[in-house]
Protein backbone atom coordinates (compact mmCIF):
# COMPACT_ATOMS: atom_id res chain seq x y z
CA UNK A 1 0.00 0.00 0.00
CA UNK A 2 1.22 3.18 -0.94
CA UNK A 3 2.70 5.69 1.83
CA UNK A 4 0.13 8.52 0.43
CA UNK A 5 -2.82 6.00 0.74
CA UNK A 6 -2.00 5.33 4.13
CA UNK A 7 -1.86 8.33 5.87
CA UNK A 8 -5.12 9.28 3.69
CA UNK A 9 -6.81 6.45 5.68
CA UNK A 10 -5.42 7.59 8.79
CA UNK A 11 -6.21 10.87 8.35
CA UNK A 12 -9.99 9.55 7.71
CA UNK A 13 -9.90 7.03 10.54
CA UNK A 14 -8.98 9.86 13.05
CA UNK A 15 -11.58 12.53 11.41
CA UNK A 16 -13.96 9.03 12.05
CA UNK A 17 -13.24 9.12 15.61
CA UNK A 18 -13.21 12.99 16.11
CA UNK A 19 -16.65 13.72 14.46
CA UNK A 20 -18.52 11.61 17.16
CA UNK A 21 -17.04 14.22 19.99
CA UNK A 22 -17.71 17.14 17.52
CA UNK A 23 -21.54 16.03 17.18
CA UNK A 24 -21.68 16.23 21.09
CA UNK A 25 -20.38 19.32 21.07
CA UNK A 26 -22.94 20.84 18.17
CA UNK A 27 -25.92 19.31 20.05
CA UNK A 28 -24.88 20.44 23.66
CA UNK A 29 -24.27 23.99 22.11
CA UNK A 30 -27.18 24.24 20.56
CA UNK A 31 -29.72 23.53 23.37
CA UNK A 32 -27.37 25.86 25.28
CA UNK A 33 -28.11 28.73 22.48
CA UNK A 34 -24.16 28.83 21.65
CA UNK A 35 -23.91 31.86 19.07
CA UNK A 36 -20.96 30.31 17.56
CA UNK A 37 -22.98 27.03 17.00
CA UNK A 38 -23.73 28.03 13.75
CA UNK A 39 -19.23 27.66 12.64
CA UNK A 40 -19.45 24.44 14.19
CA UNK A 41 -22.12 23.12 12.09
CA UNK A 42 -20.19 24.16 9.06
CA UNK A 43 -17.34 23.01 10.02
CA UNK A 44 -18.85 19.28 10.55
CA UNK A 45 -20.50 20.01 6.75
CA UNK A 46 -17.06 20.70 5.56
CA UNK A 47 -15.52 18.03 7.09
CA UNK A 48 -18.18 15.37 5.95
CA UNK A 49 -17.97 16.51 2.51
CA UNK A 50 -14.44 15.60 2.72
CA UNK A 51 -14.99 12.23 3.94
CA UNK A 52 -17.56 11.67 0.83
CA UNK A 53 -14.85 12.63 -1.12
CA UNK A 54 -11.53 10.70 0.52
CA UNK A 55 -14.12 7.88 0.76
CA UNK A 56 -14.79 8.11 -2.97
CA UNK A 57 -11.30 8.35 -4.21
CA UNK A 58 -10.02 5.23 -2.14
CA UNK A 59 -12.97 2.82 -3.76
CA UNK A 60 -12.38 4.21 -7.05
CA UNK A 61 -8.29 2.81 -6.09
CA UNK A 62 -9.42 0.01 -4.72
CA UNK A 63 -10.26 0.44 -1.31
CA UNK A 64 -13.61 0.55 -0.78
CA UNK A 65 -14.92 1.00 2.54
CA UNK A 66 -18.79 1.18 3.46
CA UNK A 67 -20.22 4.81 4.07
CA UNK A 68 -23.92 5.23 3.05
CA UNK A 69 -23.47 8.71 0.96
CA UNK A 70 -27.33 8.68 1.14
CA UNK A 71 -27.74 8.70 4.74
CA UNK A 72 -25.57 11.68 4.72
CA UNK A 73 -27.32 13.66 2.50
CA UNK A 74 -30.20 12.86 4.10
CA UNK A 75 -29.11 14.00 7.41
CA UNK A 76 -27.94 17.62 5.52
CA UNK A 77 -31.19 17.92 3.99
CA UNK A 78 -33.14 17.40 7.64
CA UNK A 79 -30.38 19.76 9.33
CA UNK A 80 -30.62 22.76 6.99
CA UNK A 81 -34.63 22.52 6.96
CA UNK A 82 -34.63 22.40 11.13
CA UNK A 83 -31.80 25.48 10.62
CA UNK A 84 -34.28 27.13 7.95
CA UNK A 85 -36.99 27.74 10.43
CA UNK A 86 -34.37 27.93 13.28
CA UNK A 87 -35.75 24.83 15.69
CA UNK A 88 -32.42 24.49 17.30
CA UNK A 89 -33.79 21.74 19.42
CA UNK A 90 -35.04 19.46 16.51
CA UNK A 91 -31.26 19.73 14.84
CA UNK A 92 -29.57 18.99 17.81
CA UNK A 93 -31.99 15.95 18.22
CA UNK A 94 -30.67 15.12 14.70
CA UNK A 95 -27.09 15.70 15.95
CA UNK A 96 -27.79 13.30 19.07
CA UNK A 97 -29.77 10.12 18.34
CA UNK A 98 -28.86 10.46 14.40
CA UNK A 99 -26.21 11.52 13.34
CA UNK A 100 -23.41 10.65 16.02
CA UNK A 101 -24.68 7.15 15.95
CA UNK A 102 -24.24 6.99 12.46
CA UNK A 103 -20.64 8.25 12.92
CA UNK A 104 -19.78 5.71 15.79
CA UNK A 105 -21.00 3.04 13.42
CA UNK A 106 -19.17 3.80 10.26
CA UNK A 107 -16.56 1.30 9.53
CA UNK A 108 -12.53 2.79 9.41
CA UNK A 109 -9.98 1.79 7.32
CA UNK A 110 -7.62 -1.11 7.87
CA UNK A 111 -4.13 0.25 7.76
CA UNK A 112 -2.39 -2.68 9.25
CA UNK A 113 -1.28 -3.74 5.68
Amino acid sequence: MNELVVETMDSYNQYIKNIVNGCELIYTNLRNNDEHVLKAILQFSEGVSWLIEVNQKLAGLGYPNEFSITTIETFFQEVNSGLEIQDYLLVADLFEYEIKPFFETVSLYDVTN
